[in-house]
């Protein structure tokens, strides 16, 4: 439809209460409305354009045409757009990150081992169900603590599939799981286990804890103190997690606290507290991005709405910081949803104004807490992808760097960062293969080659492709990446990382000799300065590893009188066996006391003349 056809459709509406659908061409929902009179408020966005907010007008130029559901009032529209929101998620809406309803905990028991994992919602799929509880991240806590307390498996091993496949992991040894991978485990010791957490799921502490106490006391008894010692861990563990699991699954009560903050740009936080007789037992909250020109009692209204719309489980009580438009519907409601009187209140002074401020004083917090990290680092790459003059912020960078010590050991590093942050899960070492001897311009070839190849193989270890590379080393270094990657046809843009006398990192050459100085900015000198760094010490670890694992069967372990320490001098000075073997006696003395020096030339010379 055209501009003036979509405004001829608005003037021909009731003026009605009802709900109004804005769609683009391809039939997507982009926004959802309610209105105490369609024709009124739909005319509207189809009036003088120059009035609108940015938003509106984005939102108008997207419209190709838009439906409306009458209502008998203004409550049945607001009902009904609250559904319809959740349903489409429209992108012009105001809209929370997350469906935000209180949280289960669920128990898979029809699996051999079961399992405890968090939902947001519970449905008949043969589980069973706990809750609901104040925030996600108490429940999770309350998961965490269960399995902390009974022992029970946090890693992603299968059961009984991965029994006996591998040995125990780490939480084994560091005592928070009693290692039901291992082949002496059985399957009746996690049933007890998942038994005792079901009862305490059920507020059963003080049944399981007399159980705990008696076992306890009777491997006293018996002279059993290591397992004395591993039941009274256990029981104090679970008397801690019946005080937190008490404050927790009260949260459902009494009050609920509103609190949002608009933070810089289009940052702002909605923040929930939840009390319980009077004390402040969990908090929920989410950032959200939200127009500078958008009304706050608007944005409020919205995300009350999405919070609360379609709950069981409501606060009698929840404090705004400020006046809603439709405070009447809205209270109706969530009353309705909660099947008792919800009271929507706006304190103006005492103690529930102070519990307001609490709740806005969080979502400041919050607010700057995030965004000062996310700008910080968005503005950075922002400021880096100008100084190189790159079409967009490098988000995934690369660098590498080589290391050798002869010819049968170079290796080479792959260090990432994503969003100017380490991503260690994507470090990736290479050890070079058919090399004559070190040439750091054909080891980078054939690393470049090796990575980029397993890319274009849709290997997924190397799935991501970079916005920019950094090679340690000159334009030829960069030089050399160019052309593997024109061989491959890709197109990335790379820089070298130039040293000073210092090691570190000066400044970034382009692949045709063009210096781009950092000490100028220090966030970008100090953020290309660590990332070679970081390069530099992945290469030099993994060199040293491959070295130590060498070292273990060395020849030079047959020398009598070479131990652990002469031996790494002398690897140390000449970086190979060959090396070694081809030293002069007064080579061998400059690396070694005489001794040590003349019983390794005596070997060598020995071995010489068995092998002649």
């Amino acid at each position: 439809m055209t501009f003036d056809e979509l405004k001829e459709k608005a003037h021909a509406l009731p003026l009605k209460p009802g709900v109004y659908i804005m769609q683009d061409k391809k039939n997507t929902v982009i926004y959802v409305g309610k209105a105490k009179a369609l024709k009124n408020r739909v005319s509207q966005y189809f009036a003088n354009l120059a009035t609108h907010t940015e938003k509106t007008r984005a939102m108008v130029s997207q419209i190709d045409h838009f439906d409306v559901i009458v209502a008998d009032s203004e409550f049945e529209a607001l009902v009904l757009e609250n559904s319809l929101i959740k349903r489409h998620q429209p992108r012009y809406n105001i809209l929370l990150k997350d469906d935000k309803g209180y949280p289960y905990i669920r128990l898979t028991v029809k699996e051999p081992y079961p399992k405890f994992s968090l939902a947001n919602r519970t449905a008949e799929d043969g589980a069973r169900y706990f809750g609901p509880y104040g925030s996600r991240g108490n429940t999770q806590n309350i998961i965490d603590a269960l399995r902390i307390a009974l022992k029970l498996p946090s890693c992603n091993r299968k059961f009984p599939r991965d029994i006996g496949k591998e040995r125990p992991c780490l939480n084994y040894h560091m005592g928070q799981c009693d290692g039901y991978c291992r082949t002496d485990m059985d399957q009746s010791r996690y049933r007890e286990a998942i038994d005792q957490a079901v009862r305490l799921l059920e507020g059963k502490f003080q049944e399981v804890g007399d159980e705990l106490k008696a076992e306890m006391e009777l491997a006293a008894e018996e002279l059993r103190f290591e397992k004395a010692a591993e039941l009274r861990d256990r029981y104090r563990a679970i008397e801690l997690l019946g005080k937190r699991q008490k404050v927790v699954a009260g949260s459902l009560a009494d009050t609920d606290v509103v609190g949002f903050h608009r933070g810089q740009a289009t940052r702002s936080c909605f923040v929930v507290l939840h009390f319980v007789e009077g004390e402040l037992a969990a908090k929920d909250w989410d950032l959200i991005d939200t127009p500078m020109e958008e009304d706050t009692a608007e944005i409020l209204s919205a995300l009350v709405r999405q919070y609360y719309g379609g709950r069981g489980n409501l606060p009698r009580q929840i404090l705004l910081p400020c006046e809603l438009e439709d405070e009447v519907p809205l209270t109706r409601m969530l009353s309705e949803a909660a099947g008792r009187k919800v009271e929507l209140v706006t304190p103006q002074r005492g103690a529930k104004m102070d519990l307001i401020r609490l709740a806005n004083t969080n979502a400041v917090e919050e607010v700057e807490r995030w965004t000062t990290r996310e700008e910080r680092q968005n503005k950075l790459l922002e400021l880096l992808g100008n100084m190189l003059n790159l079409p967009a912020p490098p988000r995934r960078m690369e660098s590498y760097d080589i290391s050798n010590q002869g010819a049968d050991d170079i290796v080479a590093s792959m260090v990432v960062y994503v969003n100017a942050k380490p991503l260690k899960r994507d470090y990736r070492h290479f050890k070079l293969k058919d090399m004559d001897g070190p040439d750091d311009y054909a080891s980078m070839d054939q690393v470049l080659r090796r990575r980029f190849q397993r890319y274009l193989d849709g290997d997924e270890k190397f799935a991501d492709k970079p916005d920019l590379l950094l090679i340690d080393g000159g334009e030829n270094h960069a030089r050399v990446a160019v052309g593997v990657l024109q061989d491959l046809g890709l197109s990335i843009p790379v820089f070298g990382m130039v040293k000073d006398d210092r090691h570190r990192t000066r400044a970034l050459v382009t692949p045709e000799g063009q210096e781009i100085g950092i000490q100028g900015n220090q966030a970008i000198f100090s953020l290309i300065g660590q990332i070679q760094e970081e390069t530099h010490r992945f290469a030099i670890e993994f060199h040293r590893q491959q070295q130590n694992q060498r070292v273990r069967g060395s020849v030079l372990d047959q020398i009598p009188g070479v131990g652990e320490k002469r031996r790494s001098e002398l690897l140390k000075h000449f970086k190979s066996i060959k090396n070694i073997k081809a030293a002069t006696l007064e080579q061998l003395q400059e690396a070694v006391p005489r001794n040590t020096a003349q019983a390794v030339y005596d070997f060598f010379r020995e071995k010489e003349g068995q092998e002649g």
